[in-house]
């Protein structure tokens, strides 16, 4: 009786795995190669499908959003976006300047 939901369960992580984006900063160290271990487990619960569902669809994220004063803090408000920015444009290879770094300078 346990075998039929624990194989649905190793069906529902695997797909789960299968749609994880990769990290392009770590390609040796993939989430979803993780999960798609874990989908082989025998101790599978559904607790953990449903932990990993929730962390791929970032529901946390859309409950609790986030306020003007946490993602744009008074003494820096450029900040998170400048390092998003940062990652998105390391993701393509392209990198700052010596002099831009030096001067502080992100434009």
């Amino acid at each position: 009786m346990a075998a039929p939901a624990t194989g649905k369960l190793a069906q529902r992580m695997s797909a789960i795995a299968q749609s994880w984006t990769k990290d392009p900063f770590r390609e040796h160290l993939q989430l979803s190669v993780f999960l798609d271990s874990l989908a082989k487990h025998p101790r599978l619960t559904p607790q953990a499908v449903q932990a990993a569902q929730s962390l791929r669809d970032s529901s946390l994220k859309q409950k609790y959003p986030l306020s003007t004063k946490i993602t744009k803090p008074a003494s820096y408000p450029m900040h998170y976006e400048r390092l998003v920015m940062g990652f998105e444009k390391s993701a393509q290879g392209i990198g700052r300047p010596w002099w831009k770094v030096f001067f502080g300078i992100w434009s």
